[in-house]
């Protein structure tokens, strides 16, 4: 309920974009997410690729998949003896951009060739 008022709202103030935060509250709820920001046509920016890989239009995030890995390695060295206040915090090596160009094209968009050459990934 919360996210049709948010559209509703965003329609109203004539919002031109939107920038979805990764947060357990917007998971649960992203096909709504998703749903309401296509057919409201608000072009969407989410930190998760998932979102892209389900229609939104693009995300730019950290790999979710490489960063449980990297913190297996921390619970490894904490199974090993070292003291967890002595680890180092470590921020994400990467951050990937990805675009979905069907959802693109469906809005009207046109992604610049420069913004596609950085891209990590394209979704026709």
């Amino acid at each position: 309920m919360l996210a049709r008022f948010a559209f509703a709202t965003m329609t109203r103030a004539r919002a031109e974009a939107l920038v979805v935060q990764e947060n357990a509250i917007n998971w649960a709820h992203r096909h709504w997410i998703l749903d309401l920001a296509a057919k409201h046509r608000v072009p969407a920016v989410y930190a998760n690729r998932d979102y892209v890989e389900a229609g939104g239009l693009m995300s730019y995030g950290v790999n979710l998949r490489e960063n449980y890995r990297r913190a297996a390695a921390y619970v490894d060295r904490i199974l090993q003896g070292a003291k967890p206040a002595d680890l180092p915090v470590e921020p994400p090596p990467t951050f990937k951009l990805l675009i979905n160009l069907k959802t693109a094209k469906a809005l009207g968009l046109t992604i610049p060739p420069s913004i596609l050459l950085r891209a990590d990934g394209a979704l026709a």
